[in-house]
This record gives C-alpha cells, sequence and structure tokens, in this order.
C-alpha cells in the first residue's frame, strides 16, 4: 500500500522493527546485526544503497580488526604521515608488557611497508624477531658478536662510497657528516666503558685525530689506528690540547683519553670494534637489512648497548649516503623504515648516552625516515639518574607521531597519561590486557594471555583506536619468538 510503514497481520496487530508483539508474534528482543564485507569502492558501487562508509583510517598497512565496530585498522606512520596527513611526525612509540605481540606489530608493519616500497631496517635484533622475516623476504642477514662478526666504528661504509661519486658541497657535506658520525660513535663507546660521559677537551682531541687520519691513513682505518695518531701526538693535535711545546702537558690531557681507548679494545668491548667490519650494510636490496644481535648473552648488557648504538649510527649514516646520491641524481629516492628495538638498553647503559639517541631519533622527518621506538613502559626511559636525561628520554614520547599501547599495568598509567591524553575507558582497557593467562594445569598447550595482539593506538588528545592483531597462515612461520621452548628435548 503506498505510503504505508508497517503492515498488520490478520489479527489486527502490527509489524513492528522486531516483529509482531503480544503472545505468538515471534517478536524477538535483540536485533542481529547484518554481516559486513569490505571492498573497493569499484565493486561496491553495485550494491547501493547498502554501502556504508567506516570510521578507521583506510590508509596505510592493514593491522587488524578494530575490537568495538570490527572494521579493519590501516596504520602505519609512514602513510599516515605523508600520505594521509594524520600525524606530525613518521614515528611511534610501542609499549607494551613482555609476550603481547609487540614485534608481531611491528613485523606486520614490515611487511606492508615493503610492499609499499619502503626499505626495512632492523638495526640491532636481539632475540631475534625479525631476522626470520628479513631472511624470508630475500633480505640481507648480518651477525654481530664475539667470534661472529665486527663493526668498525671508524669505517665510513656507504658513506664513504657514496662521497666517492659526489663533488663540491655535497661530497664536502657528506664527509662532514661522517666525521661527525664516527666522532659520535666513539665517544659513545668510550661513554659505555667509563660510565660517563667524554669531556670536551676529549671530544676535541678525538675530532683532531681523526682528521690526521683522513689526511695520512691508506685505507679504512681502526680503532688501532687511532690510537697509535694520539699516542704519537702529531701537531694539529697537540694544538688542539693548548700544550704549547709540553709534552708533559700534553699527555695529562689525553693519557685518560689513551686508558680507555685501550681499555675499549682489551676490554669486553674490544672483538667486536677493534677489527674490520665483517658485512657492511648494503642499501639496494629492496627487502632490507637486519643485524643479528642475538649472539651476545643477555647478562653482557654493556656489549648489547653499545652494538645496538653502534648499529642505530651505522644505520643513519648509510641512509644518509643514500639521500645524497638521491639529491644528486645518481640514484634513486628511497624510504626507509627502521626498526629501534630495546631502547632502555642503550639508555640506562651511561651517562650521556640519552644524547647520543636523541639525536639519532630528531630529525627522521627531514631524513624520509619512518621508525618504529620499541621498549616495555614509560618507567624504562624516566629510569635514569640524571634529570636532564630524563626529560629528553620523555622527549622521545612526547616527539612521536603515535603512541600503541599493549598491556600496560596500573602503575604505568600515572606517567603515560601525563604526555599523552586518555580516557578511564581506554585506561581499563590497557590494563585488562595486561592480566596473566588463567589457571589450567590440565591444557598441554601454554595459556593464552587475554591481552595478547591488542593494542590502543593514540595520536595526541584524539579518542585511542583499539584494534586486534591477527596472523595470516604466511606470517605464522616467521612470527614464533620463543624458538627455544618450541623445540623438543631428549629425555
Amino acid at each position: 500500500m503506498p505510503g504505508a510503514t508497517h503492515s498488520s497481520s490478520p489479527s489486527g496487530r502490527r509489524l513492528g522493527a522486531r516483529g509482531y508483539g503480544g503472545r505468538g508474534g515471534g517478536r524477538v528482543p535483540y536485533v542481529e546485526a547484518p554481516p559486513e564485507w569490505r571492498g573497493t569502492t569499484v565493486q561496491v558501487c553495485g550494491l547501493w544503497p547498502f554501502g556504508v562508509g567506516f570510521s578507521t583510517p583506510a590508509i596505510g598497512v592493514p593491522l587488524g580488526r578494530e575490537l568495538t565496530g570490527g572494521a579493519t585498522l590501516c596504520c602505519d606512520p609512514i602513510s599516515w604521515f605523508a600520505r594521509a596527513g594524520l600525524i606530525h611526525n613518521p614515528s611511534e612509540l610501542v609499549l607494551g608488557k613482555p609476550g603481547l605481540g609487540k614485534s608481531t606489530l611491528v613485523r606486520r608493519q614490515v611487511v606492508g611497508l615493503a610492499g609499499y616500497g619502503v626499505i626495512p631496517l632492523v638495526l640491532g635484533d636481539l632475540k631475534p624477531d625479525y631476522t626470520d622475516l628479513i631472511a624470508a623476504m630475500g633480505g640481507q642477514i648480518i651477525k654481530l658478536g664475539r667470534g661472529l662478526g665486527a663493526l668498525n666504528v671508524l669505517d665510513p661504509g656507504e658513506v664513504g662510497a657514496a662521497a666517492a661519486r659526489l663533488s663540491g658541497l655535497d661530497r664536502e657535506r657528506l664527509l662532514a657528516d661522517a666525521h661527525g658520525r664516527r666522532l659520535n660513535a666513539v665517544a659513545a663507546l668510550i661513554t659505555i666503558v667509563r660510565g660517563r660521559p667524554v669531556a670536551d677537551t676529549e671530544r676535541t682531541v678525538l675530532s683532531a685525530a681523526l682528521r690526521v687520519l683522513d689526511e695520512r691513513h691508506h685505507g679504512v682505518p681502526i680503532l688501532p689506528d687511532l690510537i697509535q695518531v694520539i699516542d704519537a701526538g702529531p701537531d694539529p693535535v697537540r694544538a688542539v690540547t693548548l700544550a704549547r711545546g709540553s709534552d708533559e702537558r700534553y699527555r695529562q690531557v689525553v693519557d685518560p683519553l689513551h686508558a680507555s681507548l685501550l681499555g675499549l679494545l682489551d676490554g669486553p668491548l674490544g672483538d667486536t670494534f677493534a677489527r674490520a667490519t665483517t658485512t657492511p650494510i648494503r642499501l639496494d636490496n629492496p627487502a632490507g637489512a637486519c643485524i643479528d644481535i642475538s649472539g651476545i648473552d643477555e647478562a653482557d648488557q654493556e656489549l648489547q648497548a653499545a652494538v645496538l648504538l653502534a648499529c642505530w649510527s651505522e644505520g643513519f649514516g648509510a641512509i644518509e649516503a643514500a639521500h645524497a646520491l638521491a639529491d644528486a641524481r645518481l640514484a634513486p629516492q628511497r624510504r626507509f623504515w627502521v626498526v629501534l628495538d630495546e631502547l632502555w638498553r642503550v639508555l640506562r647503559a651511561g651517562r650521556g648516552l640519552v644524547d647520543r639517541v636523541d639525536a639519532l631519533t630528531r630529525l627522521n622527518r627531514q631524513r624520509g625516515v619512518g621508525q618504529a621506538m620499541i621498549t616495555h613502559t614509560m618507567s624504562d626511559l624516566l629510569a635514569l639518574t640524571e634529570e636532564a636525561d630524563r626529560l629528553k628520554a620523555r622527549g622521545f614520547a612526547e616527539r612521536a607521531g603515535m603512541i600503541i599501547c599493549g598491556g600496560l599495568p596500573e602503575a604505568e598509567l600515572a606517567t603515560l597519561t601525563q604526555v599523552v591524553r586518555m580516557s578511564a575507558h581506554e585506561q581499563r582497557m590497557i590494563v585488562d590486557w595486561s592480566t596473566p593467562p588463567s589457571w589450567d594445569g590440565a591444557r598441554d598447550r601454554d595459556g593464552e594471555p587475554p591481552g595478547r595482539g591488542n593494542f590502543l593506538v593514540k595520536v595526541g588528545g584524539r579518542p585511542g583506536i583499539p584494534v586486534h592483531v591477527d596472523l595470516t597462515p604466511a606470517e605464522l612461520a616467521v612470527n614464533d619468538t620463543n624458538k627455544r621452548w618450541s623445540l623438543p628435548t631428549t629425555r
């Protein structure tokens, strides 16, 4: 009947949205939501008027299903920065208790961004979490550690090869950047050995000695060559110490530095940093590179922190060289996705190392680099002795384009909410996700933590997007981070 909004049954009862009312009418108390499918605009337009939009961003790597509505969330810092304009910085800070899937989430982004043509660089894989994935994609695997491989912090690597192809101001700028990077790397290693920062005078001596090496040394120098220059004391090095011809005054200035460098070679770091680089990073592989440092023992925290910092410096140096060649139209423009895992290990290794990490992480927007910083809690960033270091470490979180939170203990929220605003409901979700699995001794396998794979994506003061990351069958084989517990044992 035209204009009618309801139909009537033979008994005169009117049909509502839930069926006929009254006894025997079949009225239902709950109406199930209709099934939903996602498709492209080309396909869905044929289903008009049943196609509807969705509230979650659709630009970027498909991360998982949004927990409240079931829509797919596409999320990665590079796409949200460069294509969608949703964030101000192409970086993310991933927080969460161990075992809840932080590395799984970042691996999903590694795969997706590689499909978009972004080169992944995992600069220090401790467990390892990313080695199998990068190898399966055809990327480069570099192993470092005692008896495995060495990393020469004085080797310009890709920067030297790029500088040889450049000329004029471009070449001078790249060489100046390489000089500063090597200086910072040596100073950081000494800081780790000493447990305190290098003095200003010692940095000046190191800088002058590196310049002498560049002018007089044939081939790629190593740390023993740097020690020889400081011990010999050529005029350019003596001049910066204000020794004024006095050998005794020169020795007073350089002897502590000389002793620290000798300790660096003969101490716990020597086998890794005293030799030529075993395998340099190459950026011409679209599947990227992973530096596997899982061969370093967990108890050797000094070496772990030193290798991580050296890997980060080496990786960013190679990226700078690639961009210099692209600017000179000698190579294609590339974008990079850099994974900095276990951030807390470097920050706690010695005073002054926060400055080194701060310098590495500040310019990723200008460098065309997306970046993932991974740690367990905000307390990891703030558990430093110096107030200035704590403020700088907090700046890592404040500058991140997005913060992705897995399950966290309730005590952590007081610190986290000072950096990013969260509603009471969002805080309750994060705490609930940190709940351990239930007690069930009858099961023949480990219980699944209720919060595994659940994350809250926060951008500034916007409402967070809760999402669950499900692995596809192709991803399961390269996402086992508990291999030692999966292998069969002999009885």
